[in-house]
């Protein structure tokens, strides 16, 4: 492993020997290593060791040097020590945050995942005036094959010019992802726009000036006077009696210049762009997007884990109603849900309010991310760090604000990131949630601050903070005092950096010693993996249970126990059914139901399948042992068979069963007795009941 660090022209006070030390490796100060010092960089690249510079906004001129440095092999990474606390009114104390970040990006490469592909050859469609859609086709058209739906003609009119096809009607649905949008509409216009040689004669011959420069007639202003149709009786494009018809056409682009959306979820799909006649930056994305794609498939799924349905009953639906790209859809009929991998926008809110696991993070795996945590916190530690503040933030518009911020500190009018405050890159800061959160507590930070910068969907922000209310809670409950987890709110650097300074000066109370363990790949263990940590090095006295808040769904952390109504319950065993997670359980040899408590995800699909409505939810912590044994919460004497004696169903469920039935006029008599006896006796009743008929008749 070798490092190298910069302190970029004297501007950050670096102590090599402190970072040496934290990091293994004996290290040299440089102060231009991107110019008069770069021979150093050049003799790094040449081993065979992993490299790391300190430094990414010469990412690009390192790069050419590579190319340039003959025998260059080893592999190189880039980490940002300069924005993220080199550059700030306490960077002199911010050693063990930088060694942390150093020794994060020395952590190898997360294995590749699946991808998805998309395919484009560049038929745009634009819906919009006539007279804007042409100009944005005029920029496009050498590129892309462009078609346009005009929604009214605009301040200018359309073009005389026919230099591209153009769709008139009504709109309906657009459907679709890059390479696969499908645009439906209706067409009910008297005129035909593949007709019209736009001569304007009908213009200049409707009294009423019914028909505009988009070349359609307004039923509104028409009387019926027809001239139009006579002034254009050479090319026909003019036809009243025509039926509407509905038409569909496939296209790879969307470009809405339009007031209304075509889509209106909060992430629309790849290829689907609006612009408001300003950005440049639009149209050059969308030249760029013809040809084949990948993206990374940022979802593994594991049906038998789901606890969405049972028996056509829902139970959780929480991945279903935070997605704001509506990638995921419910599939009650064979108990699953689906997601769209085309329109996944790898946001991972999904998988953060999963209680069971059953959709899982990819792009990294959860593994990855909790080396890559437990490593910071390690480092940080060892190298004399205290009171660690895990900032989590997006790789887009997060760290675009912790560069500002940076930059800012550098120039004297902020204090920068705090010496403690270590900066985590996410793809998404909604996806890591709260048993990640709780890892983190565990290996040694004393709070997560989740950075949200405006870019995130409304249901996110409910769902991290609904997250956020229970693993408070469950600290608390503990006996962690003060507020270990926030969600920041700040788009601009002054915000940023009043709230990061004052989070800086709290101590909330933590765990004495930092766990050791890995991060499972199963959600569920993993939580249980943290809370076992925090439950062990919990100030005591422990309280029996912890309330947890009830009725927030999709909270990721779900756990509880269940109340039985013994009175109601007959043993049915429907719940145990229709459990996902084999928290309840039968007894093949006796009467009874029993409850894992480690396993209830909290679904609800056994209170809402219970036929006597005798279960209810109750949303806990429970820190006694039983919570991770199976324990009897019902039971009752079996039932015995009227002719063999043989036990079968239960006592209350027979009695329940004679009693509901008992004025059907199916079952009276001999039919009501025969609910009584076991199944094979009950064969052989119906049997000698149907011969003795017989024989009587003859």
């Amino acid at each position: 492993m070798t490092t190298l660090i910069c302190d970029c022209n004297r501007t950050m006070p670096l102590a090599p020997e402190a970072l040496g030390e934290a990091l293994g490796e004996t290290l040299t100060l440089h102060s231009t290593l991107c110019r008069r010092e770069a021979g150093a960089f050049q003799q790094a690249i040449r081993g065979e060791s992993d490299v790391v510079v300190a430094c990414t906004q010469e990412k690009r001129l390192f790069g050419e040097l590579g190319a340039a440095t003959e025998g260059a092999v080893a592999p190189v990474k880039f980490i940002n020590i300069r924005e993220t606390g080199g550059w700030s009114r306490d960077a002199a104390q911010a050693m063990p945050k930088l060694a942390a970040l150093l020794a994060a990006a020395h952590l190898p490469d997360p294995d590749p995942v699946p991808t998805v592909t998309y395919k484009s050859a560049g038929r745009l469609l634009i819906i919009g005036p006539v007279d804007r859609a042409e100009q944005a086709a005029a920029l496009l058209d050498d590129v892309l094959n462009v078609t346009i739906f005009a929604q009214g003609f605009g301040e200018r009119g359309g073009s005389q010019d026919r230099r591209f096809p153009i769709l008139s009607g009504h709109l309906g649905a657009v459907t679709g992802w890059l390479g696969a949008f499908e645009a439906q509409w209706t067409q009910d216009n008297p005129i035909d726009l593949d007709l019209c040689t736009r001569c304007n004669a009908c213009l200049a011959a409707c009294p009423e000036g019914a028909i505009g420069l988009d070349y359609q007639v307004n039923g509104d202003l028409c009387r019926s006077h027809r001239d139009c149709v006579a002034s254009c009786k050479v090319a026909g494009a003019i036809d009243f009696s025509r039926p509407p018809e509905t038409y569909a056409e496939t296209f790879d682009l969307v470009l809405n210049l339009g007031t209304q959306p075509v889509f209106t979820r909060h992430a629309p799909p790849q290829g689907y762009f609006t612009w408001d006649g300003t950005d440049p930056g639009v149209l050059l994305r969308l030249r760029d997007l013809v040809g084949e794609f990948e993206k990374p498939k940022f979802f593994d799924y594991k049906q038998k884990l789901c606890a969405h349905s049972r028996n056509t009953t829902v139970g959780c639906d929480a991945c279903v109603q935070i997605c704001s790209a509506e990638a995921i859809s419910s599939d009650v009929r064979n108990q699953q849900i689906k997601v769209n991998p085309n329109l996944c926008v790898g946001c991972g809110a999904c998988t953060t309010v999963c209680p069971t696991g059953a959709i899982s993070y990819s792009y990294p795996r959860i593994a990855d991310q909790g080396a890559r945590l437990r490593t910071l916190l390690s480092t940080y530690s060892r190298a004399g760090g205290r009171d660690a503040i895990v900032l989590l933030h997006s790789q887009d518009r997060g760290q675009a604000l912790i560069d500002q911020l940076g930059r800012a500190a550098a120039l004297g009018v902020a204090h920068g990131v705090p010496a403690n405050v270590i900066p985590v890159s996410l793809w998404h800061t909604a996806s890591l949630g709260a048993d990640l959160w709780l890892s983190a507590v565990a290996y040694g930070a004393s709070q997560i601050a989740v950075l949200t910068t405006g870019e995130e969907a409304p249901q996110y922000l409910d769902g991290l903070a609904a997250q956020m209310e229970v693993a408070q809670t469950l600290l608390n409950g503990l006996g962690y005092a003060g507020q270990h987890l926030h969600l920041i709110r700040e788009s601009e650097p002054a915000g940023l950096d009043r709230t990061l300074l004052a989070l800086a000066g709290r101590k909330p109370q933590a765990p004495a010693e930092h766990a050791r363990h890995a991060v499972a790949p199963e959600k569920r263990t993993t939580l249980e993996l943290a809370l076992d940590h925090l439950i062990a090095h919990a100030p005591a006295p422990l309280p029996p249970a912890i309330p947890l808040p009830a009725g927030v769904p999709g909270t990721g952390a779900a756990l509880g126990g269940l109340e039985v109504d013994n009175e109601r319950c007959t043993l049915c065993m429907s719940c145990v059914s229709a459990c996902p997670s084999s928290a309840l359980l039968d007894n093949p040899q006796a009467p009874q139901l029993r409850f894992l408590e480690k396993n209830c995800v909290q679904c609800g699909l056994c209170a809402t399948t219970c036929p006597e409505q005798a279960i209810k939810l109750v949303p806990r912590l429970l820190l006694a042992p039983r919570r991770k044994e199976a324990v009897v919460i019902n039971e009752t004497q079996p039932f015995h068979c009227v002719r063999c004696n043989k036990p079968f169903g239960t006592v209350k469920g027979v009695e329940a069963m004679l009693g509901r039935l008992a004025g059907h006029a199916m079952f009276q008599g001999a039919a009501l007795e025969r609910l009584k006896m076991c199944g094979d006796c009950r064969v052989i009743e119906m049997y000698s009941s149907e011969n003795e008929t017989k024989i009587t008749q003859l």
